[in-house]
């Protein structure tokens, strides 16, 4: 199982997506824009990337700013806040089927071949 998380429209999604195709690599592609997560979809990528739901939030993204900037919230609470917004989770996330990781810069990537 080789899954990415990819958002079209994003450069480093795009770099990602095209560094796997570069190794012969046919990953599913998930556009998790156009086909939302579920909670326990987020659950288990987070676990596998053994790292805290706001460790990939996108703070430069306008609603962070205006919405959740300086606020403390739980790691459920974040995950929520992604099912909410997708737009605030970094991408792209190669995941396996026993890890995943943050494919920014691609080279990344490499860690779950």
């Amino acid at each position: 199982m080789l899954k990415i998380y990819h958002n079209t429209r994003c450069k480093k999604s795009r770099a990602g997506l095209q560094y796997l195709l570069d190794k012969n690599l046919n990953p599913e592609i998930v556009e998790y824009l156009k086909n939302p997560l579920s909670l326990q979809d987020l659950e288990r990528i987070f676990m596998k990337l053994n790292k805290k739901p706001l460790d990939m939030i996108r703070k430069q993204e306008k609603v962070y700013k205006e919405k959740f900037k300086g606020k403390n919230f739980n790691d459920h609470e974040w995950l929520k806040i992604i099912l909410e917004y997708p737009k605030l989770l970094n991408r792209p996330i190669i995941e396996t089927k026993t890890k995943a990781v943050w494919g920014d810069p691609p080279e990344n990537i490499e860690q779950v071949l």
